[in-house]
C-alpha cells in the first residue's frame, strides 16, 4: 500500500476524513490536522530553484459538507494589501503574497475550475474559471490566519462548503487539484508549485499540470 509520500510523489494529495467535532469557530481542532496527510513544496512553478526557507505545506481534510484545506508557509519577508473590501475580500489578491489552491471537481472540462487564494493577513478571493471567463464563485468561503513571526511561518485555515463545489459530493470520486504560493515585493517574485507548470514565465493557470485529490479515512492508508 503507498505511503502519503509515494502518493504526493506520483501527483496525488490525499484528503482524510475528518471524524472529530469542530471547534468553536468552525475549523478542525489541532488534533484532527495532525492526523491529516501532508504534502510539501518548496520548488518553484518549473521545479527549479527550490528553497527550504519558503516550504510550504498543505493538509486537507473533509466533511459531506466541507472540505478543509490549511496551508502552513515559512516565509523570507511578508507583502500584503492594506485594504479590502468589509469581509476581507480582495480583488488581484494574487499581486501580494498569497497562498493558493486551484480545485477541479470536474475533469470532464479541463478548462474550467475553482480558485481559492489567501493572504498573510487573512484576504482572500475565490473564482469559477472557464474559458474567456473569470466570476466571483461566491462560496461563503470561511479563513482562520496565524501568523509567527518568531518562527516566520504563517498558517491559514480554509472552510469550502461542498455545494459550491459539487451538486453531490461521492468521496469516491477524485478531483484534480494543483497548490501554489507567491511571494515578494517585486519581479522577480517567488512563484512556487506543488506540481510545476513547466511554463517559461510565471503561469499557475495550466490545468494540465494538475495532481489528483483523493478522499480516503485514515484506516486506508
Amino acid at each position: 500500500m503507498n505511503t502519503v509520500n509515494e502518493l504526493s510523489n506520483q501527483g496525488k494529495a490525499v484528503a482524510i476524513r475528518m471524524t472529530e467535532p469542530w471547534d468553536a469557530e468552525g475549523f478542525p481542532t489541532r488534533t484532527s490536522w495532525e492526523r491529516a496527510a501532508s504534502l510539501r513544496f518548496s520548488a518553484d512553478w518549473q521545479g527549479k530553484n527550490a528553497d527550504a526557507e519558503r516550504e510550504t505545506e498543505v493538509r486537507l481534510l473533509w466533511t459531506q459538507e466541507t472540505l478543509f484545506l490549511r496551508f502552513r508557509a515559512k516565509y523570507r519577508t511578508i507583502t500584503i494589501f492594506p485594504d479590502a473590501e468589509p469581509n476581507g475580500r480582495r480583488s488581484q489578491l494574487w499581486d501580494r503574497d498569497v497562498a493558493e489552491a486551484f480545485l477541479q471537481p470536474d475533469g470532464s472540462n479541463l478548462r474550467r475550475y475553482k480558485e481559492f487564494e489567501v493572504s498573510p493577513n487573512g484576504f482572500w478571493i475565490d473564482l469559477d474559471i472557464a474559458p474567456g471567463e473569470k466570476h466571483d464563485l461566491q462560496s461563503g468561503l470561511k479563513r482562520r490566519v496565524i501568523l509567527d513571526e518568531t518562527q516566520k511561518i504563517w498558517s491559514a485555515e480554509l472552510a469550502i462548503r461542498m455545494k459550491c463545489l459539487v451538486t453531490r459530493f461521492d468521496p469516491g470520486v477524485a478531483w484534480r487539484v494543483n497548490f501554489y504560493r507567491v511571494e515578494g515585493a517585486e519581479e522577480p517574485r517567488f512563484y512556487s508549485a506543488w506540481r510545476p507548470t513547466g511554463t517559461a514565465v510565471p503561469n499557475f493557470h495550466v490545468p494540465e499540470a494538475f495532481g489528483e485529490l483523493v478522499f480516503k479515512t485514515k484506516n486506508e492508508l
